[in-house]
């Protein structure tokens, strides 16, 4: 049986992704729950600890998928899969990105870790790029920064894609997000020695 504390992030989650963040309080979660303000405040005090607490699950969540991938398959597995594991992710997250700018500018917490985390994955993603490009998958740099500029598109994308997709479709689905993780994943293909494209469309043979 889940803890009052998980159920109450949980029912938080729900609301911030139908509703959207500036239109739940703690009292839309109380009464959406059939509880008492008084008891949800012992639980968390503020609106903003619970944000707090439903990234750091999302941010373990991603860390565990990663790892998952890593062990699983080859390094170009995981480049070529990561953007859809993380994507689904951030979906059953997604007032995260909705209202990201929002967060970003009113929790200091959250910005500073995700400043640090932004470093970190940018340390793994070039790691990463080395790696391919020493086995032949992955051709060597022609321009300044390009393959640091190729991780900031990584990134620009996988922060912002819920945006477009809200504006553009109907409704979100698993389709929606294989289609969004496509333009992401090609995003490498211009990179590709022949030998790497050839893995490239092996992988996607199977199945992303």
């Amino acid at each position: 049986m889940k803890k009052t504390k998980e159920i109450i992030l949980d029912t938080s989650l729900e609301l911030f992704n139908s509703l959207g963040l500036p239109k739940v309080t703690l009292r839309t979660i109380a009464n959406k729950m059939e509880i008492s303000q008084g008891n949800l405040n012992y639980h968390f005090k503020k609106r903003e600890a619970i944000i707090e607490a439903l990234y750091f699950r999302l941010v373990e969540n991603i860390d565990k998928s990663m790892v998952d991938l890593q062990e699983s398959k080859t390094p170009f597995y995981l480049l070529v899969n990561i953007s859809k594991t993380i994507m689904f992710n951030f979906y059953e997250y997604r007032f995260f990105l909705l209202d990201f700018v929002q967060i970003m500018r009113e929790n200091k917490k959250i910005k500073e870790h995700y400043n640090e985390l932004t470093v970190q994955r940018e340390q793994q993603f070039t790691m990463l790029f080395n790696l391919l490009i020493e086995n032949g998958i992955m051709r060597e740099a022609i321009l300044p920064n390009e393959y640091k500029n190729l991780y900031k598109r990584f990134q620009i994308l996988g922060d912002f894609w819920v945006s477009d997709a809200v504006i553009n479709n109907a409704k979100i689905t698993k389709k929606t997000i294989a289609s969004y993780s496509t333009i992401l994943t090609q995003a490498i293909y211009p990179y590709l020695t022949v030998k790497g494209q050839e893995e490239y469309h092996a992988i996607i043979s199977e199945g992303i």
